[in-house]
Protein backbone atom coordinates (compact mmCIF):
# COMPACT_ATOMS: atom_id res chain seq x y z
CA UNK A 1 0.00 0.00 0.00
CA UNK A 2 0.93 3.62 -0.88
CA UNK A 3 0.33 5.99 1.62
CA UNK A 4 0.23 9.76 0.37
CA UNK A 5 -0.24 13.03 2.85
CA UNK A 6 -0.65 16.23 1.36
CA UNK A 7 -0.48 19.43 3.81
CA UNK A 8 -1.60 23.11 2.83
CA UNK A 9 -3.83 25.64 3.76
CA UNK A 10 -8.12 26.42 3.64
CA UNK A 11 -8.53 27.57 0.11
CA UNK A 12 -5.40 25.59 -2.00
CA UNK A 13 -7.48 22.97 -2.52
CA UNK A 14 -5.75 20.17 -0.48
CA UNK A 15 -8.79 18.25 -0.56
CA UNK A 16 -9.19 18.44 -4.08
CA UNK A 17 -6.10 17.34 -4.52
CA UNK A 18 -6.30 14.37 -2.67
CA UNK A 19 -9.33 13.34 -4.50
CA UNK A 20 -8.27 13.41 -7.70
CA UNK A 21 -5.12 11.54 -7.20
CA UNK A 22 -7.50 8.64 -5.97
CA UNK A 23 -10.08 9.32 -9.19
CA UNK A 24 -6.73 9.27 -11.19
CA UNK A 25 -5.85 5.94 -9.91
CA UNK A 26 -8.94 4.55 -9.58
CA UNK A 27 -9.11 5.39 -13.66
CA UNK A 28 -5.67 3.49 -14.07
CA UNK A 29 -7.45 0.48 -12.39
CA UNK A 30 -5.83 1.04 -8.87
CA UNK A 31 -8.01 1.18 -5.37
CA UNK A 32 -7.96 4.55 -3.95
CA UNK A 33 -8.95 6.34 -0.68
CA UNK A 34 -9.15 10.13 0.08
CA UNK A 35 -10.52 11.90 2.99
CA UNK A 36 -9.66 15.31 4.60
CA UNK A 37 -8.81 16.22 8.06
CA UNK A 38 -9.68 19.60 9.54
CA UNK A 39 -8.39 21.83 12.42
CA UNK A 40 -10.66 25.18 11.94
CA UNK A 41 -12.45 24.98 8.72
CA UNK A 42 -11.67 28.54 7.73
CA UNK A 43 -9.72 30.02 4.63
CA UNK A 44 -6.04 29.50 5.72
CA UNK A 45 -6.04 27.30 7.83
CA UNK A 46 -3.61 24.43 8.00
CA UNK A 47 -5.81 21.37 6.25
CA UNK A 48 -4.28 17.82 5.33
CA UNK A 49 -5.93 15.06 3.55
CA UNK A 50 -5.05 11.80 2.63
CA UNK A 51 -4.79 9.18 -0.30
CA UNK A 52 -4.23 5.53 -0.15
CA UNK A 53 -3.40 3.38 -3.09
CA UNK A 54 -3.52 -0.38 -3.44
CA UNK A 55 -2.55 -1.91 -7.05
CA UNK A 56 -3.31 -5.07 -5.82
CA UNK A 57 -6.84 -5.51 -3.56
CA UNK A 58 -9.02 -3.27 -1.47
CA UNK A 59 -8.10 -0.84 1.30
CA UNK A 60 -10.05 -1.51 4.30
CA UNK A 61 -8.33 0.45 6.60
CA UNK A 62 -9.94 4.11 7.72
CA UNK A 63 -6.88 5.86 9.85
CA UNK A 64 -5.40 8.75 9.25
CA UNK A 65 -1.71 8.17 6.93
CA UNK A 66 0.76 8.57 10.53
CA UNK A 67 3.99 6.94 8.28
CA UNK A 68 3.12 8.16 4.57
CA UNK A 69 5.38 7.19 2.31
CA UNK A 70 4.91 10.57 -0.28
CA UNK A 71 4.00 14.50 1.25
CA UNK A 72 3.31 17.07 -0.91
CA UNK A 73 3.05 20.20 0.54
CA UNK A 74 1.39 22.53 -1.14
CA UNK A 75 2.03 25.84 1.67
CA UNK A 76 5.52 26.16 2.56
CA UNK A 77 5.47 28.82 5.34
CA UNK A 78 3.56 25.38 7.26
CA UNK A 79 7.19 23.53 7.41
CA UNK A 80 8.48 24.86 10.95
CA UNK A 81 4.84 25.79 12.16
CA UNK A 82 3.38 22.22 11.27
CA UNK A 83 5.21 19.09 11.79
CA UNK A 84 4.25 18.27 8.30
CA UNK A 85 7.56 15.84 8.01
CA UNK A 86 6.16 13.76 11.09
CA UNK A 87 6.35 10.58 10.41
CA UNK A 88 7.56 10.43 6.82
CA UNK A 89 9.27 6.91 6.10
CA UNK A 90 12.99 6.67 5.98
CA UNK A 91 13.01 6.96 1.51
CA UNK A 92 10.15 8.25 1.40
CA UNK A 93 9.53 11.41 -1.32
CA UNK A 94 8.76 14.97 -0.43
CA UNK A 95 6.85 17.84 -3.01
CA UNK A 96 7.34 21.13 -1.74
CA UNK A 97 5.57 24.09 -3.74
CA UNK A 98 8.26 26.65 -4.05
CA UNK A 99 10.99 28.22 -6.11
CA UNK A 100 13.72 27.55 -3.38
CA UNK A 101 16.14 24.33 -3.87
CA UNK A 102 15.51 21.31 -2.53
CA UNK A 103 18.98 22.00 -0.36
CA UNK A 104 17.29 25.08 1.20
CA UNK A 105 14.44 23.01 3.10
CA UNK A 106 16.72 22.04 5.92
CA UNK A 107 13.98 21.26 8.33
CA UNK A 108 13.59 17.79 6.13
CA UNK A 109 14.45 14.58 7.86
CA UNK A 110 17.95 13.05 6.90
CA UNK A 111 17.54 9.88 3.87
CA UNK A 112 13.83 11.82 2.27
CA UNK A 113 14.26 12.70 -1.56
CA UNK A 114 12.68 16.35 -1.98
CA UNK A 115 11.68 17.93 -5.16
CA UNK A 116 10.49 21.26 -4.95
CA UNK A 117 8.04 23.38 -7.83
CA UNK A 118 6.90 26.67 -8.09
CA UNK A 119 3.16 25.69 -8.14
CA UNK A 120 1.75 28.71 -6.96
CA UNK A 121 3.69 31.01 -9.82
CA UNK A 122 2.70 28.67 -12.45
CA UNK A 123 -1.03 28.49 -11.53
CA UNK A 124 -1.36 32.70 -11.56
CA UNK A 125 0.02 32.34 -14.93
CA UNK A 126 -2.11 29.90 -16.15
CA UNK A 127 -5.32 29.66 -13.63
CA UNK A 128 -5.04 33.35 -12.73
CA UNK A 129 -5.37 32.44 -9.07
CA UNK A 130 -2.80 31.52 -6.36
CA UNK A 131 -4.66 27.56 -6.14
CA UNK A 132 -1.72 25.15 -6.68
CA UNK A 133 -3.25 21.63 -6.31
CA UNK A 134 -3.75 20.68 -10.04
CA UNK A 135 -0.32 21.73 -10.93
CA UNK A 136 1.07 19.68 -7.60
CA UNK A 137 -0.59 16.91 -9.16
CA UNK A 138 1.28 16.98 -12.40
CA UNK A 139 4.69 16.86 -10.25
CA UNK A 140 3.87 13.72 -8.19
CA UNK A 141 2.95 11.80 -11.30
CA UNK A 142 5.77 12.65 -13.25
CA UNK A 143 7.67 12.62 -10.45
CA UNK A 144 6.58 8.94 -9.28
CA UNK A 145 4.96 7.10 -12.04
CA UNK A 146 1.98 6.37 -9.97
CA UNK A 147 -0.85 7.77 -11.61
CA UNK A 148 -0.70 8.58 -14.87
CA UNK A 149 -0.85 12.11 -16.83
CA UNK A 150 -4.51 10.80 -18.99
CA UNK A 151 -6.25 9.46 -15.55
CA UNK A 152 -5.61 13.04 -14.08
CA UNK A 153 -6.88 15.06 -17.03
CA UNK A 154 -9.99 12.51 -17.20
CA UNK A 155 -10.52 12.98 -13.13
CA UNK A 156 -10.31 17.07 -13.71
CA UNK A 157 -12.60 16.57 -16.19
CA UNK A 158 -15.22 14.94 -13.94
CA UNK A 159 -14.54 17.42 -11.03
CA UNK A 160 -14.72 20.88 -12.71
CA UNK A 161 -16.59 22.35 -15.48
CA UNK A 162 -15.22 22.22 -18.60
CA UNK A 163 -13.45 26.21 -18.60
CA UNK A 164 -11.96 25.74 -15.50
CA UNK A 165 -11.03 21.77 -16.41
CA UNK A 166 -8.98 23.18 -20.10
CA UNK A 167 -7.18 25.66 -17.60
CA UNK A 168 -6.23 22.98 -15.17
CA UNK A 169 -5.47 20.18 -17.87
CA UNK A 170 -2.96 22.80 -19.32
CA UNK A 171 -1.61 23.74 -16.04
CA UNK A 172 -0.91 19.94 -14.61
CA UNK A 173 0.46 19.21 -18.18
CA UNK A 174 2.76 21.86 -18.25
CA UNK A 175 4.34 21.20 -14.59
CA UNK A 176 4.26 17.20 -15.90
CA UNK A 177 6.41 18.21 -18.94
CA UNK A 178 8.82 20.61 -16.55
CA UNK A 179 9.27 17.69 -14.09
CA UNK A 180 10.19 14.97 -16.96
CA UNK A 181 12.22 17.82 -18.60
CA UNK A 182 14.62 17.79 -15.62
CA UNK A 183 13.66 20.83 -13.23
CA UNK A 184 14.66 20.51 -9.81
Amino acid sequence: MIEIRLHGRGGQGVVTAAELIATAAWEDKIYSQAFPTFGSERMGAPVASFVRLNKEKPIRIRSEIYEPDYLLVQDPTLIGTVDVFKGLKPGGTVIINSSKKPGEFKEVPAGVKVLTFPATDLALKVLGRPIPNTIMLGVFAAATGLIELPAIKRAIDERFPPEVAEKNKVAVTKAFEEIKGGAS
